[in-house]
Order: structure tokens, then C-alpha cells, then sequence
């Protein structure tokens, strides 16, 4: 069965996360459905990496094997037609290798989390950021962010519930980039590793807001880190903040 690899962009927001459940509406439900509408199935497409409820995707990459022998372009703009009114658009399809995995093959994961910072409601960006009422010390920040990187144990940062065998993980990179928003200034913080532990990227960004915010000092976080001990991390920053922003493998599937 011919293997294809799918490129997806979705809002989280009306969703129960990435990863196929019973009554609640998930990303990989949608896809399923609208596969199943092209050919008769069954289907179980996988991921490179299940987002939770509100969580959104600008770069998933997603793998569903077809009966019949595709061609990608006409592939993606019919999933896309049986996905609406779903806020979820395949951008990118192309044929896969049958070795190839969208989750295994995978080498590196980045996301990123949008911080929005001002008093005023936001309007248009409702859904798609953290809004904090207060501005952030982006410096004090990044020099929190910097005992993160590198290999660490993340008992401290990751959900008591992760599956993960082991706490241990390498953080290539953690910055904190100011930039002047449509909708007032933000902090973007942008995460690079392999693969991550369940809520590992919005237990930091919730931890470095508070060093932003002045009520921890950078020494606190490399404490918490060192402590290996889930009572040590800050606030569990909310879901709307976070992308998967993009997944990378040896070779460029769509390239």
C-alpha cells in the first residue's frame, strides 16, 4: 500500500488533542474521517507527536497508507475538502518510503510558545497566545532558559502521568525571542530536541514566566532542575501558547 506523508496545520483549540479518542472531537479523528471519505478503510494514521487538548500544530507530520496509488496534490486538496468545517489543512503531501515513519524516522522536534503582553483582552489573538497583563524581563528569562539546555533529568518538568521510560532528556535549544506582535509586544520561546516528555515545554514556559515576572531569579530554575522533583516546577503554562512548529528528519520528506 502506497505510504504518504502529510504535513498538517491545525488550531487546537476545538479539539481534545492530537490523539484519537471515544466522543470527544481529536485532530487524528478528523484526518481519519476525512481519509475514510476518499477510500474505505480502515485507517490509523500516525504522528510524529500527539499535542494535547489546545494545543496547536503550524509543521505536524502525519503518515496514512492508501489503497490506491495517489497523486499527492490531488491527495491533499481532496482531505482537505471532507476536513472542513475543521480548522485543520494538510499543507503539504508527498510519497513515502515504506521504512519511513512519521514518529521513529523523526530526528529533531521544535516548538514554539507565544507569550502576549498587555492588560487589554486580546480579540483577534484569543486562543493562539498566553496573555499576561504585566511586561516580562526576556533577560532574566534567557538566562534561566540556560540551565535547561542540554542533557538533564526532567523530573521537574514533566507531567506526573508522562509514559515516558525515562526522565532524561537532551534540550538542544531554548530561546526567548522578543518580537512586536499585530496585537501588542510577545515573548517567543522556541524549544529543539529530539522528542519531549508530556508537558515538558509548558511546564518551562510556565517556570521562566515567573523568572519574566521577577518572582523567581534564574538560580531558582537551576534549583528546580536539580531538585528532580515535579512539587519544584512553576505553573503549568496554559495549552493555547504552544506550537508543534515543526518536525525534521534525516531527509526531507516534501522537499
Amino acid at each position: 500500500m502506497p505510504r504518504y506523508a502529510l504535513k498538517i496545520e491545525y488550531h487546537g483549540g476545538p479539539f481534545a488533542g492530537w490523539q484519537r479518542q471515544a466522543g470527544p472531537a481529536t485532530v487524528q479523528g478528523a484526518l481519519e474521517a476525512a481519509l475514510a471519505r476518499l477510500e474505505p478503510g480502515p485507517f490509523a494514521v500516525a504522528a510524529a507527536g500527539r499535542t494535547d487538548a489546545g494545543v496547536h500544530a503550524l509543521g505536524q507530520v502525519a503518515q496514512a497508507e492508501m489503497a490506491r496509488d495517489w497523486d499527492p496534490f490531488r491527495l491533499s486538496e481532496a482531505l482537505n475538502h471532507h476536513l472542513k468545517p475543521h480548522p485543520v489543512a494538510v499543507v503539504a503531501c508527498a510519497r513515502a518510503a515504506g521504512d519511513w515513519h512519521a514518529r521513529f524516522s523523526a530526528v529533531e522536534r521544535r516548538y514554539l510558545f507565544r507569550i502576549l503582553m498587555r492588560r487589554a483582552p486580546a480579540t483577534h489573538a484569543a486562543g493562539l497566545v498566553w496573555q499576561v497583563p504585566r511586561a516580562l524581563d526576556a533577560g532574566a528569562m534567557r538566562a534561566a532558559a540556560a540551565h535547561l539546555t542540554g542533557r538533564h533529568d526532567f523530573t521537574t518538568f514533566r507531567a506526573a502521568l508522562c509514559q515516558a521510560k525515562s526522565p532524561v532528556k537532551t534540550l538542544d535549544a531554548l530561546e526567548v525571542e522578543e518580537v512586536a506582535g499585530l496585537w501588542g509586544p510577545e515573548l517567543w520561546l522556541r524549544a529543539r530536541a529530539r522528542s519531549f516528555l508530556h508537558n515538558q515545554v509548558r511546564s518551562i514556559a510556565g517556570t521562566l514566566e515567573r523568572v519574566g515576572a521577577g518572582a523567581w531569579r534564574p538560580e531558582d530554575v537551576r534549583a528546580a532542575l536539580a531538585a528532580r522533583d515535579r512539587a519544584r516546577c512553576g505553573p503549568v503554562a496554559p495549552p493555547q501558547g504552544l506550537y508543534l512548529s515543526e518536525v525534521r528528519y534525516p531527509e526531507d520528506p516534501f522537499a
